[in-house]
């Protein structure tokens, strides 16, 4: 079947239909163009990078038959395609992580500085962080009205292209200490003998998984966010306790 073909396939028309049908459905929803944009580039950089993964992994079905002239061409063709894939993903996520920090947000002392944490990154990464959540416990009672601003923390000690990936940086941080999160969420999360508020809060909290992530993978930045954001020092510093203690 021709891709393009107007009455079978995809073309540029239908493509460009299905871009600005999602727009008015996430408009609905609040979601503003700019946001919408950088959702659809994710997902377009992420399929791209999908059939960079696909061309490579049909390249080692190709039938032996045909003598090594022809391995040679369609092994230089597979690799033509998959650069070009490639490039065209890297493109795709640049364009989606654009955003830089304005000149006058920039620290006087010349240090780098992060792009301004988005809305729907704070969303993408909470989608992220409860489905990883409840897999290790049970939904919790804790107000969730802090949730954003300790994600925007941990979100801010990341470039705007580290946050693009983050949710695939919190599965495999889960993965690899699944263990010491379920003893965690067990002896100090919902369903534990410790009280919902206090020092251990953020046990209670989807938001833990990306806090105890940041703490395992940039402590010093995190805190530093952390105290940028005026949240309870207490909650980090009880977190960071627990999660020695839990640490396999």
């Amino acid at each position: 079947m021709n891709l393009s073909d107007p009455e079978h396939g995809l073309n540029s028309a239908s493509v460009l239909n299905a871009k600005k049908t999602l727009h008015e459905l996430l408009g609905r929803a609040g979601v503003s163009a700019a946001e919408a944009d950088v959702l659809i580039a994710l997902v377009e950089a992420g399929a791209l990078a999908h059939a960079h993964g696909e061309v490579g992994a049909a390249e080692g079905e190709a039938p032996t038959e045909k003598g090594e002239l022809y391995d040679t061409g369609r092994h230089d063709g597979a690799e033509a395609v998959r650069d070009e894939l490639r490039r065209l993903a890297e493109r795709t996520l640049r364009r989606a992580t654009a955003p830089t920090v304005p000149a006058h947000r920039l620290p006087p002392d010349g240090r780098s500085a992060h792009a301004p944490v988005g809305r729907v990154e704070v969303e993408r990464t909470n989608v992220a962080v409860t489905a990883l959540y409840l897999t290790f416990t049970q939904p919790s009672d804790l107000d969730p009205e802090m949730a954003d601003e300790v994600l925007t923390a941990v979100l801010g000690t990341m470039s705007a292209q580290q946050r693009a990936g983050y949710p695939g940086r919190l599965d495999a941080f889960a993965e690899t200490h699944g263990e010491s999160l379920a003893r965690l969420y067990a002896e100090y999360g919902p369903g534990s003998g410790i009280a919902v508020h206090g020092r251990h809060s953020l046990a209670h909290s989807p938001t833990s998984i990306a806090v105890l992530e940041r703490l395992d993978t940039a402590t010093d930045a995190l805190y530093a966010a952390w105290d940028g954001a005026e949240l309870p020092p207490g909650w980090l510093d009880g977190l960071a306790a627990a999660w020695r203690a839990c640490l396999t």
